[in-house]
């Protein structure tokens, strides 16, 4: 219900996200991060005017859900499946190295196994929604490497859902499911079958005969965005996943031009222009910093372990391909950005935790309050981090004596 506390709270939320990315735009920095700090200044963190609740994390979601359409519709299909190789060693190096540090790094701190292997996996997972709003904001979503990087954060979404079944099924029963596991493998695999033959078949059927009238075409749009999520989340995926994948099928090539600008410049401006301060802004909601030093030490290091975890691990990915250091910070540090997804899958293992406690099935639990503070510390920073570390990165390879292959691309995107 849109009570007056509600709409105070979106008025607040938006007018000081306005001011504090104009101020950090004025300074060429991305918007997002003044969006970040309004969040940080307004809730809990700090002054606590506003706080998470149900209106506000279903507008954070739309923000995101209709942002990932929109980059679907910026990106060719082929060009993502042309960097298919690439992506997937950037994905995997990304996944295993910052896994593994994150164990180890619990283990020090005194976890349990299943305590360590779920912060590691944690640690190893991309928001590719927050990743494609960094990538667009910075003009790179449309190179060579912007491709790689997304094309790797669905793969790497991918390694998520497995990794979590696996752990889950130890968790519950202290072995592999090979049943459960088959059964996630089959669903993902169906799912994109499915999005090929809709997207190929069933779509540009329809979107050539789009016409304007009555904002149709944008219904349109919305449908085929709503299916493909619906569909991604009985994969087991993200609905961000379906809706990018949508938006690869309601493009350019296949439609009226003016049908696609007038349906791309809705979905820019109600998620860039509206939903999308709401969703970086609550992202700091969840924002808790512990009093004690030895919790403190944790979240620092947890969180130097999952940026080096990922710039290491798709850097090396990618060298393997020939590409230069410079061009493999860029995708490391493009890979580094988290969000909101490891509250998600942290909120699943605790409500497991939770019944297996109650059950006398496990004594410890399998993620402790403070170690569930230090996941969202390390999402919370490496998404401010991300579009700094990448800026650094993208003008360090775009110097005239370090010239990186896709600054060409970067450049005429910024045009």
């Amino acid at each position: 219900m849109m009570t007056t506390h509600l709409i105070l709270t979106i008025l607040l939320i938006l007018v000081v996200a306005w001011f504090l990315g104009w101020i950090f735009n004025r300074f060429g920095l991305p918007v997002m991060l003044g969006e970040l700090l309004a969040g940080v200044i307004l809730g809990p963190p700090l002054l606590g005017i506003v706080s998470a609740s149900p209106p506000i994390e279903l507008m954070a979601d739309l923000g995101i859900f209709f942002v990932m359409f929109y980059t679907g519709m910026e990106m060719d299909p082929k060009d993502l499946l042309k960097h298919i190789w690439p992506s997937m060693t950037v994905a995997l190096g990304g996944f295993v190295l910052p896994f593994i540090l994150g164990y180890f790094t619990t283990r020090l701190f005194g976890g349990t196994v299943f305590q360590s292997l779920f912060i590691g996996m944690g640690i190893s997972i991309t928001a590719i929604a927050v990743n494609s709003v960094i990538l667009h904001s910075m003009a790179i979503s449309r190179t060579e490497l912007g491709h790689i990087i997304i094309g790797a954060a669905i793969a790497d979404d991918i390694l998520s859902l497995i990794t979590l079944s696996v752990l889950l099924g130890l968790a519950k029963t202290g072995t592999v499911e090979i049943l459960s596991l088959s059964k996630i493998v089959l669903k993902v695999a169906v799912f994109f079958g499915l999005t090929i033959l809709i997207g190929h078949f069933l779509i540009p059927r329809f979107t050539k005969r789009l016409h304007d009238r009555d904002a149709k075409a944008f219904t349109f749009a919305v449908i085929s965005a709503l299916i493909m999520g619906y569909l991604s989340e009985l994969a087991g995926l993200h609905l961000v996943i379906g809706a990018f994948l949508a938006g690869q099928f309601v493009r350019e090539e296949i439609m009226d031009e003016r049908i696609y600008n007038a349906i791309s410049d809705r979905f820019f401006g109600l998620s860039y222009g509206f939903l999308l301060p709401v969703f970086f802004a609550s992202l700091s909601f969840h924002l808790h910093l512990p009093e004690d030093w030895t919790s403190i030490s944790f979240m620092l290091i947890l969180t130097a372990m999952a940026v080096l975890g990922k710039l290491l691990g798709c850097g090396l990915g990618l060298a393997v391909f020939g590409y230069n250091r410079w061009e493999s910070a860029i995708v490391g540090f493009g890979m580094n950005s988290r969000g909101a997804v490891e509250l998600v899958v942290a909120s699943v293992v605790i409500r497991l935790s939770n019944d297996l406690v109650a059950g006398g099935t496990i004594l410890e639990p399998l993620l402790t309050e403070g170690q569930f503070a230090a996941l969202i510390f390390m999402a919370f920073i490496t998404t401010l981090m991300a579009p700094l570390t990448l800026r650094w990165a993208v003008l360090r390879a775009c110097l005239p004596d370090e010239r990186a292959t896709f600054c060409r691309l970067w450049d005429e995107q910024r045009q």
